[in-house]
């Protein structure tokens, strides 16, 4: 068998003889992004190229990731959700800010210290069918990091191979069968055994359901929980959809336009958004309670996108924010950025009257919770409904998991 620490790792500023599980123990996070940028040049001119601009596709993101903790990024396409999960395994290249894992700055390795480095961290792909290569088998695809890093001799390679398909579901002996003779479930299954094969401390998992059948969604999210807790992994899951997230994560980042502009544990995030990105968000996700659900406005945000090229000046958000509307179009969105900030304990959001958010009709109605009134005690006629958002005949109260 191989051993399963799988070698030596890239020397760090730990002292001898202290291992990666004993430095976490002291409190350090397993990953810190701090003012994280990736920019993709534009360029005009076939013979003498020239530089016209970028492309932000993310813009200053800072989070932090502890030991076997799961952080769900969500967000529309487009907002940089996966172009910052390759970052951080440096598939792409920062062009600023610095990246730590395990208190090793990532960005400044290179060659085979980032590859020595690189058997800690893995990454499972969005497309079961693009991201294996069609004429390897299955075996060959799973042992292909083993052999990359020089793991094992062929015989431990081949017993590990059949090892990792058993741990994920498969039955052993489909090692000698190729992509094709895979489902998309069984498909995404040999991505995660490919993922396992080096016993990794952080995966980054990049929409790994999504191209999915819903049935087979559930287990895989089911066999990502699962390992999780056999083998003390870490996971940085990025998706779209905020009911998957909100099962799977301790903590979510919603990204909107390059920036994170929500940051929170995942109950507290979906009792009590306060960005009105977020808010919008979780209304386009149905309750399964029909009085409920009736009594809901889904809100639609007006226009498309920007151009991450191209980003508006202040709050990104503004040119398509229903709050600012509400508030009479206040000039400060336009002029200022507003910081990523604390407003509650753990909870975090860039927006200037994030306070504003909390215990709005939109806010209430978007949770199924009944809406709270105003300070001034002024009944509060939600959209449509014809009745008090404070009247708690309006809006029924369903139970929070």
């Amino acid at each position: 068998m191989i051993d399963p620490n799988l070698g030596s790792v890239v020397a760090s500023p730990t002292p001898a003889g202290v291992g990666s599980n004993e430095v976490d123990g002291a409190g350090r996070p397993l990953v810190e992004v701090d003012r994280l940028k990736v920019y993709f040049p534009i360029t005009e001119g076939l013979v003498f190229e020239r530089h016209i601009g970028d492309v932000q596709a993310v813009d200053g993101v800072t989070f932090s990731l502890r030991r076997g903790e799961t952080l769900g990024l969500v967000g529309e396409s487009g907002c940089g959700k996966s172009t910052t999960g390759r970052a951080i395994i440096r598939l792409y290249k920062p062009t600023e800010g610095s990246i730590s894992f395990d208190g090793v700055d990532l960005t400044t390795l290179s060659g085979d210290q980032l590859r020595r480095m690189r058997r800690r961290m893995q990454m499972i792909f969005q497309d079961p069918y693009a991201s294996l290569n069609p004429r390897m088998t299955a075996g060959g695809i799973i042992g292909e990091p083993l052999e990359i890093h020089g793991i094992g001799s062929g015989g431990e390679r081949r017993e590990r191979v059949r090892e990792l398909l058993a741990t994920v579901g498969l039955n052993p002996d489909f090692g000698e069968r190729y992509p094709h003779e895979f489902s998309g479930g069984q498909r995404q299954r040999i991505g995660v055994a490919r993922a396992l094969a080096l016993n990794p401390d952080l995966i980054v998992a990049d929409e790994p359901i999504s191209a999915l059948d819903v049935s087979i969604q559930a287990q895989i999210i089911n066999l990502l929980e699962r390992l999780q807790g056999q083998f003390d992994l870490t996971y940085l899951f990025i998706a779209h959809d905020l009911s998957v997230v909100r099962h799977i994560s301790d903590r979510i980042a919603v990204m909107y336009l390059g920036r994170i502009v929500e940051l929170a544990p995942s109950r507290d995030l979906n009792t009590r958004p306060l960005h009105p990105y977020t808010v919008a968000l979780l209304s386009a996700i149905p309750i399964p309670d029909p009085a409920i659900e009736s009594r809901r406005r889904r809100i639609i945000l007006k226009g498309d996108v920007p151009s991450p090229a191209a980003p508006p000046e202040g709050c990104r958000f503004h040119t398509r924010c229903w709050l600012r509307e509400k508030l009479g179009n206040p000039e400060r969105c336009v002029t200022e950025d507003p910081a990523l900030r604390l407003i509650e304990t753990g909870h975090e959001a860039a927006c200037h009257f994030a306070e504003d958010v909390a215990g709005s009709v939109e806010q209430q109605q978007v949770v199924g919770r009944p809406a709270s009134r105003p300070r001034s005690s002024t009944p509060v006629a939600s959209p449509g409904d014809g009745a008090a958002a404070g009247d708690p005949a309006a809006v029924q109260q369903i139970p929070t998991a």
